[in-house]
């Protein structure tokens, strides 16, 4: 009798990719914390103002699931939209003097609308350095797209002033989420002006930590009120909360409620995180102080990483990268810190290029001088381990 054929193994794919990934150093772990986070210091959260646990973001969003309950119940264009959705676009439309504003569930969903509704028939010319987020939203526009070199003006007009298409977008990352360094908005504006685009600003590491009351980037160049920009932000960073929304002029926000999938097809934000953002509105209104406490404790552990010898950069913002080049140092950093008390961010490819990976750590505004020391001592058994790699 004929051998009989063996049926193929449609998972035998997947466990060939992951034996790979773990072998190059790239397997990731999902790791339950405690709610004393493991009694580390932490270091790799982006609670950039400590707000995710203050008693009054608590109280807001438990007085609000008291009232509407534990989730939206339905989409923003169905049930999902309640009084605190719209108070909550009313107070950040007020707070970065933006033109309008539309809550999403998640900053991540505010790109993918933002860039995918904006960007159709039309030229998106994207920084290689954006978030994954704004790399998907490109692709979701089926638009032909241009990545530019990192901070790269030059090129982004070029592709701008070379395009068959009439209509164009430029995009990019307020501040950016690993390397920690500012995009130039205002040359970018300055080009897209003259090419006739819209420029799109990811927010999401900025606000609350860029400019004087935590308004933003494009607050602080003083862009806020040009009709061609529109910003995307996270409301689970320094807000402390859950969501992201899209600021825009009218027009970007009918588009976006009439177009946007990610607005269309998702249900709503839950009220309890509607009502924390709010809450964490107001701290920052009444504490303009706090974005400047983050930046400060940020540039304290970037001079601290310098005088170790590690490679780190100057940050605009909260976060401070630690270039230890292959995945294996990056992984055996974080363990180290995590043996001495703190927590880090540990970013290998494909969240970083090749040979570029860290530790990212984010500073917050309420870290201690208790809690540099120890991060200090940390951070010097990661530079004794350098030198012995």
């Amino acid at each position: 009798m004929p051998a009989m054929e063996q049926t193929p193994d449609p998972l035998a794919r997947l466990r060939a990719a992951a034996g790979m990934r773990e072998a190059a150093g790239l397997k990731r772990v999902l790791r339950a914390r405690t709610p004393d986070d493991d009694g580390l210091i932490d270091l790799a959260s982006n609670d950039y103002l400590g707000l995710a646990r203050d008693g009054r973001l608590v109280e807001a969003a438990t007085a609000a699931t008291r009232t509407w309950g534990t989730g939206s119940t339905g989409s923003r264009l169905v049930t999902g939209s309640t009084a605190l959705h719209a108070e909550l676009e009313a107070r950040l439309r007020a707070f970065t003097q933006a033109g309008g504003a539309l809550v999403f569930s998640s900053g991540y969903l505010a790109n993918l609308a933002a860039v995918a509704a904006l960007g159709r028939d039309a030229l998106v010319v994207s920084d290689a350095g954006n978030h994954a987020s704004i790399v998907d939203a490109c692709r979701l526009s089926r638009s032909r797209v241009v990545v530019a070199p990192h901070k790269d003006v030059v090129a982004v007009e070029k592709a701008l002033a070379g395009r068959d298409e009439e209509h164009a977008v430029v995009v990019t990352d307020a501040l950016f989420s690993v390397g920690g360094d500012l995009a130039p908005l205002a040359e970018l504006h300055a080009a897209a002006v003259r090419q006739g685009a819209l420029l799109i600003v990811d927010e999401a590491h900025s606000i609350g930590v860029i400019g004087p009351h935590g308004q933003g980037a494009v607050h602080a160049a003083g862009l806020a009120a040009e009709p061609s920009i529109v910003r995307t932000i996270t409301l689970s960073k320094s807000l402390g909360s859950q969501g992201g929304a899209v600021l825009g002029v009218p027009e970007v926000i009918e588009t976006l409620i009439d177009t946007g999938r990610s607005f269309i097809f998702d249900t709503g934000l839950a009220p309890g995180s509607v009502a924390a953002a709010l809450a964490a509105v107001d701290i920052l209104q009444n504490q303009p102080e706090l974005p400047g406490y983050v930046r400060t404790r940020a540039k304290e552990l970037a001079s601290m990483a310098r005088r170790l010898g590690l490679e780190t950069n100057d940050p605009a913002g909260a976060v401070v990268p630690i270039v230890l080049g292959p995945p294996e140092a990056a992984l055996r950093a974080a363990l180290i810190c995590a043996e001495r008390g703190v927590r880090a961010g540990c970013f290998r490819p494909p969240s970083v290029p090749a040979g570029r990976s860290c530790l990212r750590l984010t500073a917050r505004a309420n870290l201690s001088s208790d809690d540099l020391a120890v991060i200090r001592g940390a951070l010097t058994a990661v530079a004794e381990m350098k030198v012995t790699m």
